[in-house]
């Protein structure tokens, strides 16, 4: 089964006073890849341009854009068409630049603690590696219910089981501490999702993915407890939240910073 889907994000950054210098990194190029295939895509600066545009050390094609100096507003626009076929979340074979093992070493966002290792112990004993895997994905969801008004993104993973509430940033996170406190590799996928009930959302998704012996990476996205099928488009990838996040950067001047993100995930016309 495949899905053909459109996808326009919108990201809008407001100054209350003009700013003398501001660099951004942005992860929101898809790429084609085992399960997806990306038709046209384009990324659109106002009020900035984009300065260069690389591979980073997770394969994740990043751009950096400069903003002009004395802006009060940045406008980033991405959108394009990417096909997708449902796979049962597994990608396959590690391909990018980083060892397997770099992915079994903690993060600031991944360390674990009483909470996480206590979860990691719950289905220690689950013999196939994929079911414990979704063993692990049902123990975190039920431990730690999903709630949009908790989102943080400087919160730990071991934070939010304490707190008992979080985000799919923060699902993840968890599921990356367990995984690796059971000796499986596992990264950070940052993407997009088309809900079944409306297009029109307010941010990206986050889910994880673990690397298991004759399947190779494979999906787990924790806040829906399902395998990623296709209605899921894989951006960025890497150790935790900042590896993958959509948009990073800095900026000198003085004034507050306003963010206004728009997103909308469709089904495009085959």
């Amino acid at each position: 089964m495949t899905a053909r889907l459109s996808i326009r994000h919108t990201t809008t950054y407001r100054w209350s006073e003009p700013v003398t210098y501001a660099l951004q990194q942005l992860r929101l190029t898809p790429k084609s890849r085992a399960g997806q295939t990306v038709l046209d895509w384009t990324t659109e600066v106002e009020g900035g341009r984009v300065e260069a545009t690389f591979d980073d050390a997770h394969a994740n094609q990043t751009q950096l854009v400069s903003v002009d100096a004395g802006q009060r507003e940045v406008t980033i626009t991405a959108r394009g068409t990417v096909e997708v076929e449902a796979r049962n979340g597994v990608v396959g074979a590690q391909k990018g630049f980083m060892p397997l093992w770099m992915f079994l070493r903690p993060t600031d966002l991944t360390r674990r603690g009483p909470g996480t290792m206590a979860l990691a112990r719950e289905v220690r004993d689950v013999a196939d590696p994929l079911e414990r895997m979704h063993a692990l994905s049902a123990a975190i969801r039920d431990r730690v219910a999903f709630d949009t008004t908790a989102a943080e993104v400087t919160r730990t993973a071991e934070d939010a089981v304490a707190a008992g509430a979080g985000v799919c940033q923060d699902h993840a996170h968890i599921f990356l501490t367990c995984a690796r406190l059971l000796e499986v590799p596992a990264r950070y996928v940052s993407g997009y999702l088309k809900m079944d009930d409306r297009d029109e959302q307010d941010a990206t998704h986050a889910w994880a993915e673990a690397h298991l012996e004759g399947l190779g990476w494979t999906g787990f996205d924790v806040s829906n407890v399902i395998a990623p099928d296709d209605r899921y488009v894989r951006v960025a990838t890497g150790s935790d939240y900042s590896d993958a996040a959509p948009v990073t950067g800095v900026r000198q001047g003085a004034g507050e910073e306003t963010l206004d993100v728009h997103l909308s995930v469709r089904q495009a016309q085959q």
